[in-house]
């Protein structure tokens, strides 16, 4: 697997404090985001990898063990319990290990596993140990979330496709399954944790699996009734008004909200809230009717 230098991604020096990591994420975040760049494969690749970054770097923990261990920081925990296990077993001084990744050849960590966990040739035993998890946010619009799509992820250099189903909720967490780092010495890989982060929609705000929107109406068919058309996920539907509809009157359409997740054919309602919108640039003419309406009603 290729090492991804995860402070050139974000452009920082590797002495950057915790707020200049996370200046340059939020910069590059937002150049990069895929609701930036809908049709650029390219961009979508450098969020991920500037998301799984930041994941790293933003973390002091994950930090310094990236720092130590550079590619092999997921391992860090378990370098030091075989290194730890070594001591108590009586196989003599716990070898030292710290330092730059940059000083550290692939010939070097090969050595060093070698030393901590024995060489099968040699007939010792060796420990197994399960890889670490991966943790990736996946950035989805609203419009996205309400159909059953496939993503690809860019985690740690390798490409992850994933099917999401439609009604995937914000901040809703998967979990795949092996799809984490390396096992050690035949012992299983990690899981890749998901947590999906779903952006505002300019026309509906969802709640649980109903989604709400206001619609505007103009004075006349708000008293006189009409027809009007509105827009729900699916496109537009009629809707009649009834005569005397007040502001702020709401309207259920039924199952024409967000699609429940994992419950194929079902779905929550669309709240419609009217928003009677008054007439502007009258006429002379046009406010003496006003003023004759209004003396009339008195």
């Amino acid at each position: 697997m290729a090492f991804i230098d995860y402070y050139k991604i974000l452009g920082v020096d590797k002495k950057a404090s915790q707020e200049d990591i996370k200046k340059a994420y939020r910069k590059l975040a937002r150049k990069h985001h895929p609701d930036m760049n809908p049709d650029d494969k390219e961009a979508h690749l450098k969020f991920q990898q500037i998301n799984e970054a930041n994941e790293v770097l933003s973390d002091p923990e994950k930090r310094k063990k990236y720092d130590e261990y550079g590619e092999h920081w997921q391992h860090a925990d378990q370098f030091e319990q075989a290194r730890q296990q070594r001591g108590n077993a009586g196989y003599g001084p716990q070898q030292e290990f710290s330092g730059d990744y940059g000083n550290f050849s692939e010939e070097h960590f090969s050595d060093f596993f070698e030393s901590l966990f024995g060489s099968r040739r040699a007939g010792r035993n060796t420990g197994k140990f399960r890889g670490q998890d991966y943790n990736a946010e996946l950035h989805v619009s609203l419009r996205d979330a309400a159909h059953t799509r496939q993503h690809t992820l860019n985690i740690n250099g390798k490409q992850v496709r994933i099917t999401v189903p439609a009604g995937i909720a914000d901040g809703q967490v998967i979990r795949l399954t092996g799809h984490g780092a390396p096992g050690m010495n035949g012992g299983p890989n990690g899981d890749l944790y998901i947590t999906f982060v779903i952006s505002d929609d300019p026309n509906f705000t969802r709640m649980d699996n109903d989604l709400y929107a206001n619609m505007e109406i103009d004075l006349y068919t708000a008293v006189l009734g009409g027809e009007v058309m509105a827009d729900t996920l699916d496109g537009k539907v009629k809707l009649k008004v009834k005569p005397e509809t007040q502001n702020g009157t709401k309207v259920r359409l039924k199952n024409k909200g967000f699609p429940v997740y994992k419950q194929e054919g079902s779905f929550g309602d669309l709240i419609i809230t009217y928003q009677v919108k008054l007439p502007s640039g009258l006429t002379e003419e046009q406010k003496e009717l006003f003023r004759k309406l209004a003396q009339s009603s008195r």
